[in-house]
């Protein structure tokens, strides 16, 4: 879509439904939620099933994270513990929504993409978890988000000095765990020396991509063009090293390993579109944050751009009110409601539905550059479909 292009209405999301409907696709359905052993095999006819892939991240890297976590000194392990949702701000354990789990699901897939067991991915699944929560804590800390995951955000707890060192030192971890890789026997020094080069580069892109938004706040427009750059590298650029990280520590070529990142790029823009759409349509009590909240910050989105890009009154009238600087970052529900209102009225909440299914689709044609099982195709193919289709 270029800055002029007006985006297209349709009336698929209603009250309760997924941001994002396919109704054009068959999806395949999903058998009966299996278990995951002790080495993370994949039974047979659980080739599609995203609840698995998520749980086999999650078993398989969260306690190669705790232990890297518990490395740091405290206070920050302790804080670290709790952004995590393991424990409550007192130290005391919780079943807290440690998050989707999609990035270390992509890594530990990538390993098999490129032959290898899922068990190779684990340091790269361990680094894109270290690194994408990195991001988070300072992100909360520069947006004033204070909620996150239905409780209070690090640096409303402990306070800013603690959310910035804390970020900091996930950082310094995602690459040590990493180049341990080679120490500890599951990859190459040099593919694991590829693999920190890759995190590193998609790191900079990411901390270029949240300078980008920053900036975007203070303006009163942001074409769609420029809005996709950002959120390529602040969202696609870390999915895109989360879903070839585990094919590098593996040993697989530069050639493969960039096909994947384009699988992984695209499925970022895809999550990002729906990130959006949950911003300012999503439920509080499904997402975990405040109503409204992305119109609140004034975050020039992809809703917001595509409505701005749309010209018609509706565009005009929302141009007017994100201009008018009386009361900025103090409006109230109602004032609020009626910028969603105007942003769906200009088709800003379509286009980005359709945006969304089209990242979609692409990240599923860089697949078709890299030799691998079909059942592995298959389940880069539902953790595609898992991003697009979901309500947090």
């Amino acid at each position: 879509m270029t800055a002029t292009a007006k985006p297209r209405t349709n009336s698929q999301n209603g009250e309760g439904a997924s941001v994002v409907s396919s109704p054009e696709e068959t999806r395949p359905a999903r058998p009966a939620e299996p278990s995951v052993d002790s080495v993370g095999a994949v039974d047979a006819g659980d080739s599609a099933d995203v609840r698995f892939l998520l749980e086999r991240g999650r078993s398989l890297c969260t306690p190669v994270l705790r232990e890297a976590v518990g490395r740091l000194a405290p206070p920050m392990d302790r804080v670290s513990a709790y952004h995590f949702g393991w424990t409550d701000a007192e130290g005391r354990p919780t079943e807290g929504d440690g998050g989707k789990a999609v990035r270390p699901a992509l890594a530990l897939l990538s390993a098999q993409a490129a032959g290898a067991p899922a068990e190779i991915g684990i340091p790269g699944g361990v680094a894109v978890e270290l690194v994408h929560n990195f991001s988070l804590l300072h992100d909360d800390l520069m947006d004033g988000d204070e909620q996150r995951r239905h409780r209070a955000t690090v640096w409303t707890v402990f306070g800013p000095a603690q959310a910035i060192l804390v970020g900091d030192a996930m950082f310094a971890l995602a690459n040590e765990v990493l180049l341990e890789a080679a120490d500890k026997g599951g990859a190459t020094g040099v593919d694991a020396g590829r693999a920190v080069q890759r995190i590193t580069l998609a790191t900079r892109k990411l901390i270029d991509g949240q300078a980008q938004d920053l900036s975007f706040e203070h303006r009163d427009r942001v074409s769609v063009e420029e809005c996709l750059e950002m959120e390529g590298n602040k969202t696609g650029a870390l999915l895109a090293a989360s879903a070839s990280v585990g094919a590098v520590l593996a040993g697989i070529d530069d050639a493969g390993a960039d096909a994947l990142e384009r699988y992984g790029y695209h499925l970022g823009l895809a999550f990002q579109a729906v990130d959006d759409l949950l911003g300012i349509w999503g439920a509080t009590e499904v997402t975990g944050k405040p109503n409204f909240g992305d119109l609140r910050q004034r975050k020039k989105s992809l809703p917001v751009s595509a409505a701005l890009a749309e010209g018609g009154p509706a565009s005009v009238r929302l141009a007017e009110l994100l201009a008018d600087p009386e009361g900025r970052g103090h409006e109230d529900e109602e004032q609020l409601a009626v910028r969603a209102a105007l942003i769906e009225e200009a088709g800003g909440r379509a286009w980005t539905a359709e945006e969304a299914r089209r990242q979609h689709r692409t990240a599923l044609a860089a697949l078709d550059e890299v030799p691998m099982p079909a059942q592995i195709r298959e389940q880069f193919a539902a953790l595609a479909e898992f991003v697009v289709v979901r309500e947090r």
